[in-house]
């Protein structure tokens, strides 16, 4: 089974993140990394995204009070 490429507006609903809370949780290594799909595309790995939102790999909560 092939895992499903989800774009930046698909993962914002799926974790309730904004985009620049997405890019600056990546920045820190507390959000899965995107996949570059082409010159000015990326996107993220359902499944990468599935594992983080069930453990919550690397969420401080520092997010959520801003």
């Amino acid at each position: 089974m092939t895992d499903k490429i989800l774009r930046c507006r698909d993962v914002q609903e799926a974790t309730g993140l904004s985009r620049s809370t997405i890019y600056r949780m990546m920045d820190r290594d507390d959000f899965p990394k995107a996949t570059k799909l082409g010159v000015r595309a990326i996107g993220w790995r359902q499944s990468a995204v599935d594992s983080w939102i069930e453990g919550c790999d690397g969420w401080t909560g520092r997010e959520r009070q801003q």
